[in-house]
């Protein structure tokens, strides 16, 4: 009897995920990865700054679908199948460790992405995966139960099964190959950027980090907490990373280009800072009030608050005229920024959109509408926040649908 064939497109982490566990679940599985690029495992090797951000250590599927701003109530179901807990486990049974860190990401304790890799690639190694470079693929036709791949170069290969894991794609018209065979795309947006805000006087102090503020956009529901990290074109950190997450769609429509409020001491409003200004003038009455600053907030940052708010250097805390201590209240709690553009967030790149969820089956990850063709990865409409989440994405869906093509191929 001939040896099925299962054909991998895509050598991310969702690829090699799905190719490893099918060929350890069903060895007479004759497996190949195709990767259009010439690199391999691209995004584990530069996420979270080399260190590679497996997971996050969330061990309730509840509180993890939370951070999924497209796709949670599918996550939600296939969570059920592989969840954090099982990827933990499954690096661990091949010599790989992995540790948490304060704000929940988990990494390998060699805080080497490079741990990652090697692992996959041992896995590859071990079942005798064929990985194939430089392959951009072209078009997919299905005839008899086989589907032939077909290449950008002229060449093609004939599969019974294929994983399509490609990744996200940012334009629209990379999406056709897959519509050819019946698919409907959500429109790819950019998610995870950072806010560009030329010519703005706070970008003089890049570099600072407010360890916990809330941003909002203006005239949205869109909030978001955490912290900010100033940069020299606008700002970032986790607040903003969370806040173009959440708002992938509504940011593009706006053409990036719109208004934002910045509460830099998020436990008071204007009204119960104003009642905390009568106790520290109170208190610290005869300091300066450049010296004296009562928020713990960065030094340079509080200077350029009360640069802003109109307040000279040499000036006292007892002789705080109402007006510009009105204006600093409105700083500190409610500060105003245009934004104007976004940059792509150095690694974390991700792209809203993909295969629409309910053309895959969540229990399999095989195509609704296509036999034979299943879907791991950021093809799919999921995406996360920052932290670990389009990871487990990638694996969750990876091992899904290697367990169904494992499955049907020994049958």
């Amino acid at each position: 009897m001939a040896k099925k064939r299962l054909i991998v497109i895509g050598g991310g982490a969702a690829g090699f995920f799905c190719a490893v566990n099918a060929a350890k679940l069903n060895p007479a599985l004759e497996i190949t990865i195709i990767e259009k690029s010439n690199k391999l495992l691209s995004k584990v090797k530069v996420s979270g700054g080399g260190r590679c951000n497996v997971t996050h250590s969330c061990f309730s599927i509840a509180d993890m679908i939370k951070k999924y701003p497209r796709g949670a109530s599918f996550l939600k179901k296939a969570f059920h199948h592989f969840f954090t807990t099982d990827t933990i486990a499954w690096y661990k049974e091949r010599g790989v460790e992995l540790k948490t860190e304060d704000d929940g990401r988990m990494f390998p304790v060699t805080n080497s992405s490079q741990t990652i890799i090697d692992c996959l690639m041992q896995e590859v190694n071990k079942y005798g995966i064929e990985i194939m470079m430089n392959k951009e693929v072209k078009q997919l036709t299905s005839e008899k139960g086989q589907w032939t791949i077909d290449f950008a170069n002229g060449t093609s290969l004939t599969a019974d099964y294929v994983c399509i894991a490609s990744g996200g794609y940012p334009k629209p018209a990379q999406f056709e190959w897959l519509q050819k065979i019946g698919h409907t795309i959500e429109m790819p947006v950019p998610s995870l950027f950072t806010f560009n805000m030329p010519g703005n006087s706070i970008t003089a102090l890049m570099g600072i980090v407010a360890e916990n503020v809330t941003v909002k956009i203006n005239g949205t529901k869109l909030s978001e907490q955490g912290p900010l990290l100033i940069t020299h074109w606008g700002m970032s950190g986790p607040a903003i990373l969370k806040l173009s997450a959440w708002g992938a769609k509504e940011l593009q429509a706006m053409n990036y280009e719109f208004k934002i409020s910045i509460n830099w001491l998020t436990i008071y409003n204007e009204q119960t800072l104003k009642d905390k200004f009568q106790q520290i003038r109170f208190d610290i009455a005869a300091q300066k009030i450049v010296n004296r600053n009562p928020f713990a907030l960065p030094q340079r940052l509080w200077q350029y608050l009360l640069q802003q708010s109109g307040i000279h250097e040499d000036m006292r805390w007892a002789d705080l005229p109402a007006k510009e201590q009105n204006k600093l209240i409105k700083n500190l709690c409610a500060q105003e920024f245009a934004v104007k553009g976004k940059t792509t967030f150095k690694e974390e790149f991700v792209t809203a959109g993909g295969i629409a969820l309910n053309e895959i089956d969540y229990n399999t990850m095989q195509s609704k509408k296509a036999p034979g063709i299943y879907f791991a990865g950021e093809i799919i409409d999921v995406d996360g926040v920052t932290g670990g989440f389009n990871f487990q994405n990638a694996w969750t869906t990876g091992f899904i649908a290697a367990k169904a093509i494992a499955a049907n191929a020994a049958l």
